[in-house]
């Protein structure tokens, strides 16, 4: 496997628009990012900052207009990628009728899991994220913070190297923030490379080790966030993200 578990060059992303596309928005403009096996990122950023379009490409439901993206120097389709990533969107969809219990069941068949395996694996992941006493509840009586529990819990199902997580506290109370957290923590320790997006910057501050800011689909900062820190003595995560966004509204 290549040393970088994540590697996006010169990523541009253009959803056309106009008679024969002759016009185009750009959400993703010349995004290089490299992440190493093991690392905490976060990307941050304003509503429309082309966050959840970077993660889609990295996981191969966009193409690049231009540029390119690699999971362990693979492309992002490719069965071996695949394979290695466990994503979450930020708006988590089961039937209704499916219970958790067989909704992760579905999910890790669909990894290739076998089914010797799976069902202790999947009691394993409901009791992580909290859901043991309603797992075999239809998913339709849930709250939208149960959802992403569900979530969550598929996006790690299969023990990926690489999990991508869009707005994973979406939904959620303080105590499941405080289960995301801990999550992180969690992965972290085994190993795993977590790259997500949110906007809860005291979660990032907290938990990530690195953090890129981007607006208009640019990179206006990226570091190590004990850098960040030490280099703004008295300000917290937040202040030093909006001075950053501001500074570039206003250059």
């Amino acid at each position: 496997m290549s040393e970088l578990a994540i590697e996006i060059k010169n990523l541009h992303k253009v959803y056309k628009r106009g008679l024969f596309g002759a016009d185009g928005i750009f959400a993703v403009n010349d995004l290089s990012l490299e992440i190493n096996q093991g690392e905490i990122w976060a990307l941050a950023g304003p509503n429309g900052a082309g966050k959840t379009t970077t993660l889609h490409c990295l996981v191969g439901l966009l193409y690049p207009s231009k540029g390119t993206v690699r999971i362990f120097g693979k492309d992002p389709v490719s069965s071996c990628a695949r394979k290695s990533v466990g994503f979450q969107s930020e708006i988590f969809f089961s039937y209704g009728y499916h219970t958790p219990f067989n909704a992760l069941k579905l999910y890790g068949r669909l990894s290739g899991m076998e089914d010797l395996t799976l069902e202790k694996k999947i009691d394993e992941m409901l009791n992580l994220v909290g859901l043991s006493d309603v797992r075999n509840q239809d998913m339709q009586t849930f709250s939208k913070g149960m959802m992403q529990r569900v979530g969550l819990a598929q996006s790690i199902l299969h023990d990926p190297d690489i999990i991508i997580w869009d707005e994973p506290s979406t939904g959620l109370d303080p105590e499941g923030r405080r289960l995301v957290a801990d999550l992180i923590t969690q992965l972290k320790a085994r190993g795993r490379t977590i790259l997500l997006s949110t906007h809860i910057l005291s979660d990032i501050e907290r938990v990530c080790d690195h953090i890129v800011i981007i607006d208009k689909g640019r990179a206006l900062a990226s570091s190590r966030i004990e850098t960040l820190m030490n280099e703004n003595p008295g300000k917290t995560l937040e202040d030093i993200y909006l001075d950053t966004v501001r500074r570039v509204e206003h250059a």
